[in-house]
């Protein structure tokens, strides 16, 4: 059986996606104290964050 060709890269688009985080964090990187507290702001925004945190008992970010 022949495989099938894909319409998209799963490692590619990560690689893609966490560089386009990399990039936002760094031009800002002056609003934040580190890193984690970027990304804490940034699911903030995610209305599925909220759902999965709440899912599994995580009343606050990460720490």
């Amino acid at each position: 059986m022949a495989a099938k060709k894909k319409k998209f890269d799963c490692v590619e688009m990560k690689n893609r996606i966490q560089a386009e985080c990399m990039a936002e964090y760094l031009a800002q990187k002056d609003k934040y104290v580190s890193f984690l507290d970027f990304i804490n702001a940034r699911t903030a925004k995610s209305e599925w964050v909220r759902r999965v945190r709440e899912k599994l008992g995580m009343e606050s970010p990460l720490q």
